[in-house]
């Protein structure tokens, strides 16, 4: 269901203060995390040992040795014990923020990025090489100036977390999503450190898991200093495990954030089976690095394309039938169909299907040139989906067609393409139902879809009797026989994704002000004890 208006929060005015209470999880959790500490040790080794950075891994899940801390910075943040004027000497203004793996690192950077401009220092951590990897790519300019430290996230081990804050000596802690250990929300909250729940999604599935060790997610409801929800359903799930309502703020997802270019790289692995699997000792495919991409590249004259993105295993098959439906209507038997694999180890496998498909190919890592007989294009490219998502007519966001829960609808709604997805969509479902409202996004049976224009978008007049990738197709082949009805689906998404873009002012306003009134919290605690 889409996200209801932040003004109609009724806490949205102010914030709550920090408690001075910490709330331990029971006694069986602490005793299980000891017993599970030299096994998780132990995985890490048989996933990891045979890596090049194998001993730095262990070294910072285990609190034996970290990176150096930002460097301090002569700050504009505004300093409590000043009177709410500025404070311009070299202090340690320095925000942890834990992001599980890729997709969480991808949708925090923005917020990353707005936290640098305003003259925080960050320490990032991630559970997952994925996650590990890609913050090291999209901050390598921040940690090289000395804005950024990173690292692996410490295990949930008291003495470990208590060697990590000592270390890092942060202001505040920002959990991205849903991850979070109640180990170290209670030496965050004994150290009087607020931690706030960023980007807050909790979904039906992980409610119930989180359900299942009730006194322990109470005790980290309760350590929180504020949950930002994406959506009112997940609001509504974390009081049940124990909220309180004067924590919980609704501000949308920052998944509507448009990355910056550096960010536009979506080929990445998101998943430990695509480092950690079978292909773990193979050596990727030799990947293109190109900055622009026109449709004089793809041949294109007056030829409708579409583009199947960020695509999984059992996707592929499925867009090449399509494919080979669209070409045996004459009136649309010049449409190229584009493929970008999500995992670049698949390009290989991919190119296999396609040629088995019978279907015409042409490769972007050999360069080769698409003319009017190239039905499909593999764009086997690093770096290049926006440019893929700006030249399409259409766009399939993968990881939908299959139980993967489905990539960022925005990035090609952000550049005026409709959208189709499967059913699968349980990560973005909130910015899923947004997009469909107004047109912009068409998923089979969505209660929330509105078709731009009255028309009969389904060749079979009873929906219900019709499978969900039937019911896309006749979407899919609606929109490219009809651009004009596709290219004002398109515009409504851009719009929308416009309007959308205060998410992150809301989300950034929200932990200045946590961390604005612990430090006041603190200073009148400061003063009390100093008068005693």
């Amino acid at each position: 269901m889409p996200s209801s208006d932040i003004s109609k929060n009724p806490f949205n005015n102010a914030l709550p203060m920090q408690s001075r209470t910490a709330y331990k999880p029971p006694v069986y959790y602490q005793v299980g995390i000891g017993v599970l500490k030299p096994l998780y040790r132990l995985q890490v080794w048989r996933r990891s040992h045979r890596r090049d950075n194998y001993q730095r891994e262990v070294e910072q899940r285990f609190g034996k040795r970290y990176p150096a801390p930002p460097v301090a910075t002569k700050t504009q943040i505004p300093d409590a014990s000043l009177n709410g004027t500025t404070n311009t000497s070299h202090q340690n203004h320095t925000i942890w923020c834990h992001a599980v793996s890729l997709g969480e690192t991808n949708t925090v950077a923005p917020l990353l990025d707005a936290l640098l401009a305003r003259g925080y220092r960050i320490w990032l951590t991630n559970t997952t090489q994925t996650g590990f990897a890609r913050g090291a790519s999209r901050f390598a300019e921040e940690v090289v100036q000395g804005q950024l430290s990173h690292s692996y996230v410490p295990v949930d081990s008291p003495a470990v977390i208590e060697r990590f804050l000592t270390h890092v000596q942060p202001v505040a802690a920002l959990f991205v999503e849903t991850e979070l250990w109640a180990n170290i929300l209670t030496k965050l909250s004994e150290h009087h450190i607020p931690s706030i729940l960023v980007n807050g999604r909790l979904s039906a599935s992980s409610f119930k898991s989180y359900q299942k060790i009730g006194a322990v997610s109470t005790s980290m409801m309760k350590n929180l200093s504020l949950i930002i929800a994406q959506d009112n359903d997940s609001a509504k799930r974390f009081r049940q495990l124990g909220a309180h309502s004067a924590q919980i703020r609704v501000a949308g997802s920052l998944k509507w954030v448009i990355n910056t270019p550096k960010l536009s790289n979506m080929h990445e692995p998101d998943d430990e089976k695509a480092i950690d699997g079978d292909t773990e000792n193979s050596k990727p495919p030799e990947l293109v690095e190109k900055t622009s991409v026109t449709a004089s590249d793809l041949g294109r004259i007056n030829r409708p394309i579409w583009v199947a993105a960020s695509t999984h295993s059992g996707e592929e098959n499925t867009v090449l039938s399509w494919q080979q439906q669209l070409l045996s209507n004459p009136a649309l038997s010049e449409v190229l169909l584009i493929i970008v694999p999500r995992h670049p180890e698949r390009f290989d496998e991919v190119a296999a299907l396609i040629q088995n498909s019978g279907l015409s190919m042409a490769r972007r890592s050999a360069a080769e040139a698409v003319d009017s007989t190239t039905q499909v294009y593999l764009a086997d490219s690093m770096g290049e989906l926006m440019n893929w998502y700006a030249l399409a007519d259409v766009a399939l966001v993968g990881g939908s067609l299959v139980n993967v829960g489905g990539h960022n609808p925005v990035e090609p709604a952000s550049v005026a393409t409709p959208v189709l997805m499967g059913i699968h969509t349980q990560s973005c479902q909130s910015v899923v139902d947004k997009l469909a409202s107004v047109g912009a996004l068409y998923q089979p049976n969505n209660p929330f879809y509105q078709a731009i224009n009255n028309h009969d978008k389904q060749e079979n007049k009873n929906p219900q009797s019709v499978d969900d990738k039937t019911l896309m197709y006749q979407q899919l082949k609606y929109w490219l026989s009809h651009l004009v009805a596709a290219k004002q689906a398109g515009q409504t998404g851009a719009q929308m994704t416009e309007q959308q873009q205060a998410v992150l002012s809301r989300q950034l306003s929200m932990i200045e002000k946590v961390i604005e009134q612990h430090a006041m919290q603190n200073n009148i605690q400061d003063v009390s004890q100093d008068l005693n």
